[in-house]
């Protein structure tokens, strides 16, 4: 397509976007730059519907009634980073619009902030530094990580490498999925393979890792809460749906739970009169455990690369071309 026009929406590119747009139009490419903060909601992608061919996003709420307006323009959604559980796909390639993403783009970083998060609670590192800070001499009775039963649900790309981080801790570590799990991945790094049920009930750390679907929705409710081991700590740094966050809030108001590191929120940014913010016990970031450079720069590249494929503009000088601006914006 000659001279095609790019909506950018994606939340990452922004601190960088005239990097971004003059790579773009490097290529012959107009550019349209979104007011967004997190995401562009199904009507603010409505006010820009007809004046692009290609869109790079975030985690915009790509409808049908979003796609339906920007058609017959809209050609391809390219997705930055991995998740495209906001976007109907499904949709959106049966009216023609293919639907781009950068799998595994995330894995080293996600799955380091999940040890993190269980080093913190295990080892009580925030909570004794805050009260050496605040003049106290407090001790806190922790634990190894070697004593400690992780439970992933979810075992594709990140819950892999979470178990492979887990398992130089010496952790016994079970694994749940709705797919089948290659054998030498299982053998290799001992890991049991059960039902939700059993891994909730015997785990004093629970990460989940897995991708929101139909059959992952609230997969941690009121009901399945019921199966958790008192005081296990519940860790989330996938999606924020996939746990029904009363459920979560009665857990930590009980004490059946421990703890809780969330990185991923139902509703984001957090509202600030969340009951979530009221706990001591819980530990919280802003979506921000995919945090690398590196990474970032990977998925800056391939989510431009998959634009252009679907634009069929031609970009073998891509990796050359991005690396060139890169300099220029330093």
């Amino acid at each position: 397509m000659k001279n095609p026009t790019i909506l950018i929406s994606a939340p990452y590119m922004m601190p960088s976007i005239d990097r971004f747009t003059s790579v773009l139009q490097h290529y012959g490419c107009k550019t349209i730059v979104a007011e967004v903060n997190e995401r562009l909601s199904e009507e603010e992608i409505i006010k820009y519907a007809g004046q692009f061919d290609g869109v790079i996003c975030g985690d915009d709420r790509f409808t049908p009634k979003a796609i339906d307006a920007c058609l017959p323009r809209l050609k391809v959604i390219s997705k930055w980073g991995t998740g495209i559980d906001s976007i109907d796909k499904t949709y959106a390639e049966g009216v023609g619009v293919t639907v781009r993403n950068t799998p595994n783009a995330f894995t080293l970083p996600v799955s380091d902030t999940v040890m993190g998060l269980m080093l913190s609670f295990a080892r009580g590192i925030p909570w004794m530094d805050r009260d050496v800070k605040g003049g106290l001499w407090s001790k806190y009775l922790g634990r190894s990580l070697s004593e400690c039963v992780l439970g992933v649900i979810g075992v594709g790309n990140i819950g892999k490498a979470v178990i492979r981080r887990a398992r130089a801790f010496g952790m016994k570590i079970l694994g749940n999925d709705i797919v089948p799990i290659a054998p030498d991945f299982i053998i290799e790094n001992g890991v049991e393979m059960t039902s939700l049920e059993d891994l909730l009930g015997r785990s004093d750390f629970i990460s989940l890792n897995c991708d929101l679907n139909p059959t992952s929705f609230h997969i941690i409710n009121h009901h399945t809460m019921e199966s958790v081991k008192p005081g296990a700590i519940l860790i989330n740094t996938a999606r924020g749906p996939l746990v029904e966050e009363s459920a979560l809030v009665d857990g930590l108001k009980s004490g059946l739970l421990g703890g809780a590191g969330f990185d991923v929120f139902e509703v984001e940014p957090l509202p600030k009169d969340s009951p979530l913010l009221k706990f001591d016990n819980i530990l919280l970031s802003a979506h921000n455990s995919n945090a690398s450079p590196a990474a970032w720069e990977r998925v800056h590249r391939n989510t431009i690369h998959n634009l252009f494929v679907d634009l069929e503009i031609s970009h073998d000088d891509l990796e050359q071309v991005m690396m060139d601006s890169l300099s220029k914006s330093r």
